[in-house]
């Protein structure tokens, strides 16, 4: 397919590979997201290495979104994940015929994965992501009856982020230390922050500029 040599397909065909990849960790699609994914990766990667195996390239695409999902859910604190961003960027841009197309489809596949947390708007998340992120929320419905007060009072009060946020972390208010998640942003350690809401144990907060 000599029309994957043209830069901005090339551009094209990573970004909806990393979209659809992300999207299908994120979100219940049925795999239908993975398998497309998959096609594409593997379609772009057999055109770019026609006379070498694929399978390293593939490999260290695999390796480094492993990566990620570990950073996630052990290590949570963004150096792993960003390890993994880049191992995932690099089996892209290696096999690129030059330097500006393995540029465009490194921010492509930037793109794709930014792109990809806005499936979260549209289709269920899967259970282990809502897990990941605190969505269970405890409610006197379910019978959690017996939740600290003392976190309803947080709503509106400013601290600061102690570890970073990915989107998950910990916070300092008033001389406490409680776990917390934003929505869906990234934060950086020491940052002001203000508890915008909470539902039983899940405290949402946002950056707060003084």
């Amino acid at each position: 397919m000599a029309i994957l040599d043209i830069a901005i397909v090339g551009f094209i065909v990573i970004f909806l590979a990393s979209l659809l990849m992300f999207g299908e960790f994120l979100v219940r699609a049925k795999g239908i997201f993975g398998v497309i994914s998959l096609l594409l990766f593997v379609l772009y990667f057999i055109h770019h290495l026609p006379n070498d195996s694929p399978v390293l390239m593939i490999s260290l695409l695999v390796a480094g979104f492993i990566l990620i999902v570990l950073d996630g859910k052990l290590i949570n604190n963004g150096s792993v994940a960003i390890l993994g961003l880049l191992l995932m960027m690099l089996a892209c841009a290696l096999p690129a015929p030059s330097w500006v197309y393995g540029l465009g489809v490194s921010a492509a596949f930037i793109l794709g994965v930014c792109g990809s947390f806005l499936f979260l708007k549209v289709f269920p998340a899967r259970a282990f992501w809502s897990k990941l992120t605190l969505m269970d929320q405890l409610s006197s419905e379910k019978g959690y009856n017996s939740i600290n007060a003392e976190y309803k009072l947080l709503v509106g009060k400013i601290g600061k982020s102690i570890t970073p946020f990915r989107p998950v972390g910990t916070i300092e208010v008033e001389g406490k230390q409680y776990s917390a998640i934003t929505n869906g942003v990234w934060l950086e350690r020491d940052q002001m922050i203000k508890v915008v809401s909470v539902d039983g144990t899940r405290i949402v907060i946002e950056a707060h500029q003084e």
